[in-house]
């Protein structure tokens, strides 16, 4: 099916709105820790499990550039075991990065993280649009790269997390607080998410809509791999 995505008309789907919808809000829905949040952390003493859950899980319901990656992975996924597996090569990638980026103090650049992170949306909307079979007649394993790039979004992660003052005392607890709230979030937006894409399925026109689907989703990792390099070149906030 996905080989031949390339080749059909494409209309408007729901789901297409909903990408343009998430970088339309741009900024407005950027997933940094800021204003009372970022207060909050800098005024924390100590373990602190509740509101760090609550920090992970809104840090993940916000993050536009995570939840359009997830989109990708599952759109052509149609049994829950396989969305369980690829969910879960996910979450142990980004789960690893971002303990290993915070309390290992592993320093990387917030805006190349985050260029790497639009890439992911863009390679895994061509993946679906069967680009990669069809222009170079192989097939990149989907769920190493599934993981790698859950990997890279752990740091991404990790760079929110890092540009706050957060104390030592009680660190473990709150990150790894804070990485269970992250997974309370994705499996929030993952609900939605699966239960938008079972809606669609059952129009007959859903097969025409994959393509105009992807596309944007595509289009969106590109939109979002130049607002980084931007903010990279001209110091743009993130």
């Amino acid at each position: 099916m996905k080989a031949s995505l390339l080749k059909g008309p494409g209309r408007l789907p729901l789901g297409a709105v909903l990408v343009l919808a998430l970088l339309a809000a741009g900024p407005a829905l950027a997933h940094g820790i800021g204003g009372k949040d970022a207060a909050f952390v800098a005024a924390t003493t100590g373990p602190d499990v509740i509101p760090f859950l609550y920090l992970g899980a809104k840090h993940m319901v916000t993050g536009y550039d995570h939840l359009l990656f997830i989109l990708g992975v599952i759109f052509f996924l149609y049994r829950m075991k396989d969305v369980a597996l690829y969910v879960t090569l996910f979450s142990v990638g980004h789960s690893l990065t971002l303990l290993a980026g915070v309390l290992g103090q592993i320093a990387v650049n917030p805006y190349l993280v985050d260029a790497v992170i639009g890439l992911s949306v863009a390679y895994k909307a061509f993946d679906n649009l069967g680009g990669f079979r069809t222009l170079f007649g192989v097939q990149p394993d989907p769920r190493a790269a599934t993981f790698g790039f859950g990997l890279i979004h752990g740091f991404g992660l990790a760079t929110k997390l890092q540009a706050l003052e957060l104390p030592p005392n009680g660190l473990i607890i709150n990150m790894l607080s804070f990485n269970v709230g992250v997974e309370i979030g994705q499996m929030i937006a993952l609900t939605f998410m699966l239960a938008l894409i079972m809606v669609l399925r059952t129009l007959p026109a859903y097969r025409r809509m994959c393509v105009a689907a992807n596309v944007l989703l595509m289009l969106a990792g590109f939109v979002l791999i130049g607002f980084q390099l931007g903010g990279l070149v001209y110091g743009d906030p993130a």
